[in-house]
């Protein structure tokens, strides 16, 4: 067996692979005993049938099998111990060598293409400058959190008078033209509404100051002004019904109640915090200060690493690419994509690839390591500010544990999370690299400029 390389060009070559009778003909032999172990042949018993047999009608179908699997052993073998660094996967040289005869040849030649990785030789040092935005936590921004808590520990109570935006529940009933249950009508006795989703004010305002036990006319087509979705869901009926039932309903009112948000005291900073941690407006404020700052850091990073990719990508702006073995291998490895379509991504996908070869050099060549533990601290960190965002600053540490636990059995998400944590360690190093440009900035001026 032999494998030759030929170089083309920096970034480009063929292998080749030779298979003469000598490398497969033992496997052959022994690929056809084991087969006929497993198969029935009318007249033999099990695995008794002559070798003649077997070959005259499972040879070739083996030798072919033979010959692929040493081929792809030779391929990634060769690949593997001579280092090379190959994008993509090898690539038939020809479509010619895909028709091969099997029933006369003895020996076969395999070519491939290969494509190389382009050598990155780029580097940062102090003189290179980049801006680093530290975004301003306003008072605005601490007022909406603090509505956002009070909304989310708020809590219902009985009330003896409808507001628009109170719950209203009681018994709804089809009437007649006379203002009678019509017969065989719908009726639901634990109807429900919300006087504030009602569109026809007229009808809105049938029900605001109605008291329990009153009974409100109204007419729900009207109220709806005819949207299906909306009147299916409340009179509980198909869609295609709804222009059965035009006319006057009765709401006879069990129960209203109110939503009341949650006033900032001792009992709300207990909810949200460990209990005895906060305990003042002010503290609760700090509190919320330190959130966001947590969560715009991560904003200010990311930023800052695209600012160093694009500085990276323009330093390596000349290296070459294996452009048409690339294009050629990508049409070949998404059957989604057209020519047409790599045509026009190609460009992004070249940036990445720049990006992620810059990346891995920067790694490399600083000896940084993704332990699990590194990942496990990302998941938490992850969890952590999902539960924040939903109220749950304070979420106990079983609770996250379990949540990590559930994540990190999903393989995408741990791939996802080794990225983010190797991020992590390289926005760390690229910090002590380069000469920072602190710059603060409005929240809403960081999102108009993250995008240029």
């Amino acid at each position: 067996m032999k494998v030759t390389l030929n170089k083309i060009d920096s970034v480009n070559a063929t292998l080749t692979v030779e298979i003469v009778k000598d490398d497969y003909v033992q496997k052959v032999k022994q690929g056809l005993k084991e087969l006929g172990r497993k198969i029935d042949i009318p007249g033999f018993r099990k695995g008794m049938a002559p070798s003649s047999l077997l070959e005259k009608k499972y040879g070739k179908t083996v030798l072919v099998e033979e010959v692929e699997k040493l081929l792809t052993e030779q391929l990634n073998t060769y690949i593997e111990e001579n280092k090379l660094n190959i994008l993509g996967e090898p690539l038939p040289h020809s479509e010619e060598q895909e028709n091969r005869d099997f029933d006369n040849q003895e020996n076969y030649e395999f070519t491939f293409d290969l494509g190389f990785a382009p050598e990155i030789n780029v580097q940062l040092t102090k003189d290179d400058v980049l801006p680093y935005y530290t975004i301003t936590i306003s008072d605005e921004m601490i007022e909406n959190q603090i509505k956002r808590f009070k909304a989310s520990y708020g809590t219902y109570e009985q009330v003896d008078q409808v507001e628009g935006n109170d719950m209203v529940k009681g018994l709804l009933a089809e009437l007649d033209e006379e203002g009678r249950p019509l017969e065989d009508g719908i009726s639901n006795e634990y109807a429900v509404l919300i006087p504030s989703y009602i569109k026809e004010e007229e009808e809105k305002n049938k029900f605001l100051i109605a008291k329990p036990h009153d009974t409100v006319i109204f007419n729900p087509f009207k109220a709806y002004e005819g949207n299906e979705i909306e009147l299916a869901s409340f009179l509980k009926i198909k869609k295609g019904e709804v222009n059965n039932h035009t006319g006057n309903f009765s709401f006879f009112i069990n129960e209203i109640t109110r939503y009341k948000e949650a006033e900032i005291n001792q009992e709300l900073f207990d909810k949200i915090y460990e209990p005895g941690t906060v305990t003042s407006e002010n503290q609760f404020r700090d509190k919320i200060k330190e959130l966001f700052a947590k969560q715009l850091t991560s904003e200010s990073d990311y930023k800052f690493l695209i600012d160093t990719q694009k500085l990276l990508e323009e330093k390596i702006k000349d290296v070459q690419f294996p452009d048409e073995f690339l294009k050629r291998w990508l049409l070949v490895s998404d059957a989604k994509q057209s020519p047409e379509s790599i045509e026009e991504n190609y460009p992004k996908i070249i940036s990445n690839l720049k990006y992620q070869l810059i990346k891995n050099k920067i790694i490399n060549d600083n000896n940084i390591n993704i332990t699990n533990e590194d990942i496990r601290s990302q998941a938490k960190a992850t969890a952590r500010i999902q539960f924040a965002q939903y109220g749950m600053t304070n979420a106990p540490e079983h609770l996250v544990d379990n949540y990590v636990d559930e994540i990190l059995k999903k393989k995408e998400m741990r791939q996802s999370l080794f990225d983010k944590a190797a991020d992590s360690k390289l926005i760390d190093l690229l910090k002590e690299i380069v000469t920072l440009d602190p710059k603060e900035i409005s929240l809403e001026e960081f999102q108009n400029n993250i995008d240029k």
